[in-house]
């Protein structure tokens, strides 16, 4: 039987390594899709409508994947779920850099699917993060893991140049392969970490290790608790929207700002955004244990319309992008907290890794819709629309939030 100070014991270690492994998971993850857009334009052309294809594959990636490896970890533990994840994100990176070598979109597609699992284990562990921690602070947690993202998510971007020059001048490849090969080799690191320090299993301990993996329960069987629970809906929708209002934004601001001949100060822009991401999680972690979690997403979608209405009045200049980017950021952390938190707290725990992996798919799935169709959007009808289309998906949240009746936490 382990004693509370165990378990006190084994979050603080748990809390530890999976911060370790964002800080190299995110930096993979930030640094490659930066420039996928523009290889999705260095093979089909410059005018392709399909920027967005790029990160749609990888999120699509992320949404089905989060399923897989949350009926892993439900049966075997959130540490083979977790490196299951990382080292298939590891083999994705290398066969998105071959994909990018022979300009053969297929292969570079394949890579982008299974690079979308990196994304998943790092999004995965935020609820690995909650699975010791007491109820009052859920979200300090969650928020630790997320802001050790902070520092791989910022300086990823700024590590292209040095990746594509290393691999044009000790390998001969094309310019954007060096930083998907690189990329890739990253999650060896958190593939190494998560398997040999993660232990005890958190959820082990927690002692929901096989809880709702029964032969019996189908996805519809861990989706019922959705359909008889505001509060879960909630929590998705918060996700879902805050999801695709970042990604479409995210998605097309640097080919914008490249077709505008600022595409120098773009990796500056996304690092500045994936800040907003991440670096403010203590702070939004605190205020959604204080003010609850419905507050909490209610702000994100305040900020997200602030930060859609910078993007939307930018024009040709990269000036009202900076802030932009950095409220888009913060926004989605709000809505990601708060969504997730009111998420953990509003089905039970026989269901909990099951409905958590569920709704990572539908977020992600979103994200994709998202990001693929931000590029047609962006072409028919202009990137500063394509910002208002945001502000209109964060004001719908805002509603819901707000007609959303209260409940106590579980």
């Amino acid at each position: 039987m382990t004693n509370a100070h165990d378990v006190h014991a084994i979050q603080r270690r748990t809390l530890r390594v999976l911060a370790t492994g964002q800080v190299v998971g995110s930096a993979a993850l930030s640094a490659a899709v930066t420039v996928g857009a523009f290889v999705i334009q260095d093979i089909l052309g410059q005018d392709t409508p399909l920027g967005g294809m790029a990160t749609a594959t990888v999120t699509v990636g992320t949404a089905f994947m989060a399923q897989v490896l949350a009926r892993v970890m439900s049966s075997r533990g959130r540490r083979p779920g977790l490196a299951m994840g990382y080292g298939l994100a590891l083999i994705g990176g290398m066969i998105a850099g071959v994909g990018v070598e022979t300009s053969r979109l297929s292969i570079f597609m394949v890579g982008l699917f299974l690079f979308g699992n990196g994304q998943a284990s790092n999004l995965l562990a935020r609820y690995a993060a909650t699975d010791l921690a007491e109820p009052e602070h859920r979200g300090k947690a969650m928020s630790r893991v997320l802001f050790a993202s902070t520092f791989g998510a910022v300086f990823g971007p700024i590590l292209i140049k040095p990746a594509e020059r290393l691999g044009e001048s000790l390998f001969g490849w094309n310019l954007y392969t060096g930083p998907w090969i690189f990329s890739g080799l990253f999650f060896t690191f958190s593939l190494l970490n998560v398997w040999f320090r993660l232990k005890p299993d958190p959820l082990a301990i927690a002692g929901r290790l096989g809880s709702d993996a029964g032969p019996k329960r189908s996805l519809s069987d861990v989706l019922i608790p959705l359909r008889h629970s505001s509060s879960s809906r909630l929590a998705i929708a918060a996700m879902a929207l805050s999801q695709m209002t970042m990604v479409a934004i995210m998605t097309m601001t640097p080919v914008h700002l490249k077709i505008h001949g600022h595409e120098s100060v773009s990796a500056f822009i996304v690092s500045l955004h994936v800040a907003g991401m991440y670096a403010f999680s203590p702070f939004i972690g605190r205020f959604s244990d204080r003010f609850g979690r419905r507050r909490a997403i209610q702000t994100g979608a305040l900020v997200l319309i602030l930060a859609s209405s910078f993007s939307s009045l930018a024009g040709d200049s990269p000036t009202l992008l900076w802030p932009g980017l950095l409220l888009l950021g913060i926004g989605w952390n709000f809505g990601i907290v708060g969504g997730s938190g009111l998420l953990s707290e509003s089905v039970s725990s026989d269901v909990r890794v099951r409905v958590q992996g569920s709704a990572d798919l539908m977020m992600s799935l979103c994200g994709g819709i998202a990001g693929f169709s931000s590029g047609f959007i962006r072409k028919g009808i202009g990137y500063n629309s394509l910002a208002v289309v945001g502000m209109i998906l964060t004001g719908i949240l805002l509603v819901i939030s707000l007609g959303s009746p209260e409940k106590s936490p579980a």
